[in-house]
C-alpha cells in the first residue's frame, strides 16, 4: 500500500503522517491478512488471523483511521480463529475501497 496516490482529498491525516499510517495497514496485512471479500458492494471485509494483541492492533487502528477518514466506517468482529474487519464507504468514496481492496489484495497469501 506504499502507493499513496489512490488516498482521497477527504483524507484529513496530515500529509506527513499517511506513510506512517500506510505502513502500520502494510504490516497489519502482511503478517494477518488471510482473505478479502466484498460483502456488499460498498463494504469490503478483511478476514485476519488472530493472536496475541492483534485485537487490540486492528481495533486501534480502525478508530485511527475512522478519525481522520470519517468516510470510512469499521466493523471489527471476532471468532472461531479470526478477526473480521468490515469496512464500508459511502458511494462517492467507492473508488476508494476498490484501491484498497486491490492493494489489500496483493497481501493476500497464494
Amino acid at each position: 500500500m506504499s502507493d499513496l496516490a489512490w488516498v482521497p482529498q477527504s483524507c484529513t491525516l496530515p500529509t506527513e503522517e499517511r506513510p506512517l499510517r500506510v505502513a502500520e495497514w502494510d504490516a497489519l496485512l502482511a503478517e494477518r491478512l488471510v482473505a478479502v471479500t466484498r460483502s456488499r458492494p460498498l463494504t469490503l471485509r478483511l478476514a485476519l488471523k488472530d493472536g496475541p494483541g492483534v485485537d487490540d492492533q486492528v481495533r486501534d487502528l480502525a478508530e485511527r483511521e475512522g478519525g481522520c477518514c470519517s468516510f470510512f466506517t469499521f466493523a471489527v468482529t471476532f471468532g472461531g480463529d479470526g478477526i473480521g474487519l468490515d469496512i464500508s464507504v459511502d458511494a462517492g468514496h467507492a473508488p476508494v475501497l476498490a484501491a484498497l481492496e486491490a492493494q489489500a489484495g496483493e497481501q493476500v497469501p497464494q
